[in-house]
């Protein structure tokens, strides 16, 4: 979610720390701010909107410090302003937070009562009172541990205290927070790529941490107070890894990129020259009786795919859930299950707590998460990375089809563990799926057709989109890239609901994206399209070859994608659907990469 940015340097660190926010800006954010101490003093920049007012505002007044702290923010408590901006001051202390203090309203309150003024809404600025009061009987390091004691909630901060030149404070709960190593400087972030233009010498503080960096290194702390060695790895941050290209936007890029990184993920998980699946972890998959996922947004799709996956080949039953809901309604769980999270970042707060929850009840757990040193992967007993690489843009795209990848090889390999599969059907369906790298880089050849229909659909207050079968969670996918990116109403139904409903909302101002294979569903789909057209909808029929061949006469566009196997569809399909949502976002001038109200990793509940 939110950014940060902490430099204990040996020169000016204002134009590091503004570089570095501008790698954090993919995360999303609707303010931005710096501190520093200057000659004993601290002093902070602020603005609300992009970094470019910043830098505006540091223009008129630099920040001539060699200690610094920087903070991108997502609005949580108070609305965006440059008063709820960060960095957040109170008396000697001036720092930054990501996460949600859940008692703040009580530490305020008390807070309140001893005579402490607030200047802004936010949860934050209980902190900064916390520990300045703290202060008043007890050195930093122990004023932070004890303020640290009285939070509840989610936290990764970085803090600076007036008159201290070269010490720099973290602490991090329900948030990631990372540590690096320079030469005679010493770093904090929010994660790697914040970092990673200083250094690659890094540590993943561990859940509860809390640490003291100056010029000579890092003292780490557990959460009891005890000091902790944490390793030191040398991780991959280049610059090249944040940058468009000759795109226009880092979503647009990413869409390019998937045939590259499907070939990246399904490497990973196949042999291609003995064509059988090569995925990781002591799993007894005989035994195994059921499947949970547990996600959020995209990545809760991308399981419903791997629902249809896992269980037409396997035989194995899965439930998929929205992990915000997933713990709350307390769930019956058996120990002979597999609990399988997926996040891009592996630092998503509700998938968090719902992977606990099953690891409570004992339960063996697996991550699909792009983030191998993320909190997720770190807890888990198996880790499934997608290797996509960093995704930039808000709206997932590339993240999405390599956890389907992913999925679809667990499925293939889950199959044959089971004997539900034999070994010739194993290397027929892994042949299947070292194929979709190069039909998706067909697919995204339909950009031009696609950009076509964006000019019409642009125009449209609500959208459609229908789907059978695996194409069910890719119209739910459909619909959600729609909204996050161009601010259009849409919504994914199974399309044999129609009747029961959605119908009513069939008119010749609404267009309706049909997706529909050459598959087993296809006839029925068909007479969902006829059911649309009679009603006067604008069809925009999504097929293969031979689907256009058998479709019904009358859709306002047909877009044909390459023909494949049924296994690789939804991978194949994807990159017309989400070209449809980007350019429908460029036709209407939205901010695509950064979408109002939304932030790449949700790391509070």
């Amino acid at each position: 979610m939110c950014g940060i940015i902490g430099i204990v340097g040996r020169g000016p660190v204002e134009g590091r720390l503004i570089e570095s926010l501008k790698r954090l800006e993919y995360r999303g954010y609707d303010s931005a701010g710096i501190a520093g101490v200057v000659d004993g003093r601290l002093e902070r920049r602020r603005a609300k909107g992009k970094i470019k007012a910043l830098e505006e505002v540091l223009a008129a007044e630099p920040l001539n410090a060699q200690i610094g702290i920087g903070h991108t923010r997502w609005a949580t408590h108070g609305a965006p302003s440059e008063r709820n901006a960060h960095p957040h001051k109170a008396g000697r202390v001036t720092l930054v937070h990501n996460g949600i203090i859940e008692n703040y309203a009580e530490l305020r309150e008390a807070l309140q009562a001893k005579g402490r003024t607030f200047e802004s809404e936010t949860d934050t600025e209980v902190i900064a009172h916390l520990l300045d009061a703290e202060l008043a009987s007890r050195p930093p390091l122990d004023a932070l541990k004890a303020t640290l004691d009285q939070l509840t909630g989610a936290y990764a901060l970085a803090v600076l205290i007036e008159g201290q030149d070269a010490l720099l404070m973290g602490a991090r709960r329900g948030s990631p927070l990372v540590v690096g190593y320079g030469d005679g400087e010493m770093f904090i972030g929010s994660d790697a790529l914040a970092v990673g233009p200083f250094t690659n010498r890094i540590t993943y503080l561990e859940e509860g941490d809390y640490v003291v960096v100056d010029h000579d290194g890092a003292r780490i702390f557990d959460e009891t107070g005890e000091a902790v060695e944490r390793s030191i790895r040398q991780v991959a941050a280049s610059a090249a890894l944040v940058e468009k290209g000759n795109y226009r936007h880092f979503m647009e890029k990413e869409i390019h990129d998937q045939p590259e990184g499907c070939q990246h993920t399904i490497s990973a998980y196949v042999d291609p020259i003995e064509a059988r699946t090569t995925v990781s972890g002591d799993i007894d998959w005989v035994a195994m009786e059921r499947i949970q996922i547990v996600a959020c947004g995209t990545s809760y799709i991308a399981g419903l795919m791997g629902k249809y996956l896992i269980e037409q080949l396997a035989d194995l039953p899965v439930d998929v859930e929205i992990a915000s809901e997933f713990r709350y309604r307390q769930p019956a769980l058996r120990k002979d299950a597999l609990a399988i999270a997926m996040s891009q970042s592996g630092e998503t707060a509700d998938t968090l707590a719902a992977l606990r929850f099953c690891q409570g009840k004992g339960m063996t757990t697996a991550a699909v998460v792009n983030a191998t040193e993320s909190t997720m992967a770190r807890e888990v007993d198996v880790v499934w990375p997608i290797h996509c690489g960093p995704e930039i843009g808000v709206a997932s795209t590339k993240a999405f089809t390599a956890q389907v990848s992913v999925l679809t090889a667990v499925a293939i390999a889950a199959a044959r563990a089971r004997g539900r599969i034999d070994e010739a059907e194993e290397q027929r369906l892994v042949r299947v799926l070292l194929e979709a790298p190069r039909l998706i880089a067909e697919s995204i050849k339909l950009e031009d057709a696609v950009r076509s229909i964006a000019q019409e659909v642009a125009k449209a207050r609500d959208v459609l989109y229908l789907g059978r079968g695996p194409m069910y969670p890719l119209a739910l996918e459909g619909a959600l890239k729609l909204k996050e990116i161009s601010y259009i109403h849409a919504e994914g139904y199974a399309a044999g609901e129609l009747k029961h409903g959605p119908i009513a909302l069939v008119d010749e101002q609404t267009p309706i994206v049909i997706l529909a294979p050459f598959d087993s569903y296809f006839e029925k789909s068909a007479s969902n399209m006829q059911e649309v057209m009679a009603r006067g909808g604008q069809v925009i029929f999504i097929t293969d070859p031979e689907g256009e061949r058998y479709a019904p006469a009358g859709a306002r566009v047909v877009v044909t994608a390459p023909r494949c196997d049924p296994l690789i569809a939804p991978l194949v399909l994807s990159a017309p659907v989400q070209l449809l949502a980007y350019h429908v976002a460029v036709q209407k001038g939205a901010d695509v990469d950064q979408p109002r109200n939304l932030a790449k990793s949700v790391t509070v509940e």
